[in-house]
């Protein structure tokens, strides 16, 4: 996580009371403009499914966590102060944790502007008559029984035939057109793109060369996680999901704000999607040069609400106090290891030791707990029959990471499990191995807190620049725990020289993995490794507790 995530904590009184445990999201202080018209609080209880993917989620949220991993699992293990503290219930509802991004530049990221940047508006808009856009609107939402809309072109011209196919593509994403003549007249016929088309790459427009080639937007998001809600995108604009970046991904359960990038679609067709989703928003639309690179960031923003509190209001403050006074252990957060039975560690392991079966048999066998029911039946068909083609029939949405490497192994076969596991985006394949990262970072620094406390020693690590310099014991007694960073595993690190650095090594290589040899076959896995601070204080804290039934928290990391 970074190191400046701000945290508003709305903590009902006579209920638990605690701090958000997650480093990747993050809260508004005060609602953006469009941001103000999320669901009414009674509608928000449960978590509502999205009408474009079909996925309904029901209470199932709390079944998948029992077979879930614990704290302990991923390394998170100590505390950063001794006093009794208190405890509560976090996300009871997906309302309850409210995550802001903040960019590369320090502004945190609010979605307050819908509409289209003035050099991207359309030309087109007057070629479709208002009753053809209703007839358009209709069947782009399936509520037309016909499955397609015929416009006749009366002025017979290429140009004009050119122009209202682009302008049916450009404002009715998910739609394609032909053009087709029926006893001497000519009409363009929209339908909806399906099968393989549906995945086949974007047709290539014109683009004028001063415009960016990326569309850079605000994706507000309720109750999906991010990768879902790129997946819904996808759909819509008939492209790969790897045409989309993004610098980090946002917990499901929760509303997030954050910054996304695409590769040479309008903001136009962007804004269009506004009318047809489900808990999803676009704006803010810019067009720029570059992607986004995942660890871009500098933090979040949070907002939480922490139901069920057990506490009195002076075990409260002294836990508040300590947050602003010292701050908090830097751990990865449990959202970066999955929620399900298979940690996504393990299949970062696998993938670092090379292990492909092991990274198939790892995301596509059948696992206790709660899923969806369409997961269920496709890992049992997969368990019985080790079809993919099988398998993926039992699976409505073939873009999630099942349905992308199940895809993946028809097309290659199961001895080319490489280069069937590349059909899952960039991002998804990193994720698994900066998993792995993850648990060993929160298991090292949970061993030097034990080992050191909240004091720099002789062996610790600092960062002059972006360079790591070890600790002399004279240097130690000048430095405070909050500059000390420990080293995610890699080829470019170097690690502690007391005892917690051959813990790395102890670690890595109980793992099957050789930490001087961090390099992968693959270039993608290779992991040049990265430093990060292990205590971190936030900024800008304050809390009330009023005789109310809601008392705010605000932190700025």
């Amino acid at each position: 996580m970074a190191e400046s995530d701000p945290v508003t904590v709305v903590v009902p009184v006579g209920e638990k009371r605690g701090c958000p445990e997650d480093e990747k999201d993050d809260a508004p202080s005060k609602k953006p403009k469009f941001e103000s018209d999320p669901p009414q609080q009674d509608e928000m209880d449960e978590p509502e499914g999205d009408a474009s993917d079909g996925e309904e989620d029901g209470d199932t949220f709390a079944n998948m966590m029992k077979h879930g991993l614990t704290e302990l699992d991923v390394g998170i293990l100590k505390y950063v102060s001794d006093h009794e503290g208190f405890s509560g219930v976090l996300k009871e509802r997906y309302s309850d944790f409210v995550v802001h991004e903040i960019n590369k530049n320090g502004k945190i990221v609010h979605l307050d502007d819908l509409s289209v940047p003035a050099e991207a508006e359309p030309k087109e808009c007057d070629l479709l008559t208002e009753e053809q856009k209703k007839q358009l609107g209709e069947l782009q939402l399936f509520k037309n029984k016909e499955g397609n809309v015929s416009i006749e072109v009366l002025d017979d011209s290429k140009e004009k035939r050119t122009l209202v196919h682009k302008a049916i593509k450009n404002q009715f994403p998910g739609l394609e057109t032909k053009t087709e003549e029926r006893e001497g007249r000519k009409f363009i016929v929209a339908y909806h793109a399906a099968g393989k088309k549906a995945l086949a790459a974007p047709r290539k427009h014109f683009w004028p060369k001063n415009r960016g080639s990326f569309c850079h937007f605000v994706l507000y998001k309720e109750n999906k996680d991010t990768m879902d809600a790129i997946n819904v995108l996808s759909k819509f604009l008939r492209l790969r999901p790897n045409m989309f970046s993004y610098m980090g991904t946002k917990d499901k359960r929760a509303i997030t704000v954050q910054e996304i990038a695409v590769l040479k679609i309008t903001a136009e067709r962007l804004a269009h999607l506004n009318k047809c989703l489900m808990n999803l928003k676009l704006g803010n639309f810019c067009y720029k040069n570059h992607p986004l690179k995942l660890g871009e960031l500098q933090g979040n923003h949070f907002t939480v609400v922490i139901r069920n509190i057990t506490g009195t209001d002076e075990q409260v403050d002294q836990a508040m106090k300590s947050l602003k006074q010292t701050g908090f252990i830097n751990y990865y957060g449990m959202q970066r290891f999955g929620t399900t039975a298979v940690p996504t560690h393990h299949v970062g392991r696998a993938i670092l030791k090379n292990d492909w079966n092991e990274v198939m048999d790892l995301i596509l066998k059948p696992r206790p707990g709660a899923e969806k029911e369409f997961l269920v039946r496709c890992r049992e068909e997969w368990a019985k029959t080790q079809d993919p083609e099988a398998a993926l029939k039992k699976l409505p949405n073939k873009r999630c990471v099942e349905g992308q490497l199940l895809r993946g192994l028809s097309m290659y076969g199961k001895k080319n499990i490489v280069t069937a596991f590349g059909l899952i985006p960039r991002n998804n394949r990193l994720m698994y191995i900066h998993s792995y990262q993850s648990r060993v970072w929160n298991t090292m620094v949970s061993r030097r807190i034990e080992a050191f406390g909240l004091k720099a020693v002789k062996g610790d690590l600092v960062l002059k620049g972006t360079t790591a310099h070890v600790l002399s014991a004279e240097e130690a007694e000048n430095q405070s725990i909050h500059n000390i960073v420990m080293p995610l595993p890699g080829f470019d690190v170097i690690y502690p020289t007391h005892h917690i650095g051959e813990g790395y090594r102890e670690l890595l290589t109980a793992d099957g993995l050789d930490i001087d040899n961090m390099r992968h076959k693959v270039k993608d896995y290779s992991l040049a490794g990265a430093y990060r601070r292990i205590i971190i204080r936030p900024a800008d804290v304050s809390w009330s507790a009023p005789l109310t039934h809601l008392g705010f928290i605000q932190t700025q990391r």
